[in-house]
């Protein structure tokens, strides 16, 4: 008897613990990115570097983004300022500037209330080619006329 009963009091206690568990994963508010890493490939100079990073509130109560922090100055985060509703998507635009040519890897760490990953690096990467120049067209000259136009 006493064996019966010890064996309900653990049994008892153990779904009480993954209840309070369950309870406390699914309060606050919670961030999730549909991608963390975005690789540009090859761009060239003063092509284009910005990119949405598109983020869900998966969490059921308003999420809050504190300043997002790049790793250099080359590296600028936008990021939405009112606090997004439970089930709201936005985005944080990073813009990397292509005046430099050669490759880069770079950082932006975003902090929010989110009650699993309060801190969150998205990443880019990628390689800045420069401009082709610009080629003149060439008169075929194979068959031995002079280069003269004629």
């Amino acid at each position: 008897m006493k064996k019966i009963v010890l064996a309900i009091a653990i049994m008892f206690s153990m779904v009480m613990v993954n209840a309070q568990d369950d309870a406390k994963k699914a309060n606050g508010p919670e961030i999730t990115f549909k991608e963390t890493i975005h690789d540009y490939g090859t761009i060239f100079v003063d092509d284009d570097g910005a990119y949405d990073f598109e983020f869900t509130n998966t969490g059921n109560e308003p999420l809050i983004l504190s300043k997002p922090r790049s790793s250099c100055g080359c590296t600028v985060p936008s990021w939405p300022k009112e606090p997004i509703l439970p089930g709201e998507t936005n985005s944080i635009k990073v813009t990397y500037n292509t005046h430099k040519a050669g490759p880069f890897n770079k950082t932006v760490t975003v902090y929010s209330n989110s009650a699993t990953s309060a801190n969150v690096m998205l990443r880019i990467k990628g390689t800045v080619n420069p401009k082709p120049g610009e080629v003149l067209p060439e008169k075929d000259n194979s068959n031995g006329t002079s280069p003269i136009n004629e």
